[in-house]
């Protein structure tokens, strides 16, 4: 889901990928709902390529957002990032993610983690891993079936 989800540079707010063009995307707010060109010279990044860096590997956005989703029980962030300080940003995202690299993640990137995930709740956009297929071995036996019925 946070593939389609995108956050493009010197526009406020996340945008969902509707469709693609030649040199643009057509874009959707989350927020106003209105749809937009966004071009190929603008800075646009898919919440899904993000990743937070940690003391051994970075880990992706999307399992940051859900172990917020987990503590906050899928409800906003109680925190207020806009005037919370440094030291309280750092606590908050300490409770997610323990081993957060505090040298590289500075305290705006914890306050657009904390807004993005805010949206995303409020817009009802909160599946944010993807689930991972755990059987496939009935598609495995049809395909087998198959090539035995010839």
């Amino acid at each position: 889901m946070l593939k389609t989800i995108l956050s493009i540079s010197g526009k406020p707010g996340l945008y969902k990928l509707i469709s693609q063009a030649k040199n643009m995307l057509i874009v959707e707010s989350l927020q106003t709902g209105k749809r937009q060109p966004a071009y190929a010279h603008e800075k646009i990044i898919s919440l899904g390529d993000i990743a937070i860096f940690t003391d051994k590997e970075d880990v992706p956005l999307g399992e940051v957002l859900n172990s917020i989703k987990v503590k906050e029980n899928g409800a906003k962030v109680s925190l207020d990032a806009k005037k919370a300080d440094t030291e309280a940003l750092r606590a908050y995202l300490a409770e997610v993610l323990p081993n957060f690299d505090r040298e590289r993640v500075y305290a705006t990137d914890i306050k657009k983690i904390i807004s993005w995930y805010n949206l995303l709740v409020e817009t009802g956009n909160d599946n944010f891993v993807e689930e991972k297929k755990t059987d496939d071995t009935p598609e495995k036996e049809t395909a087998a079936e198959s090539a035995e019925s010839k």
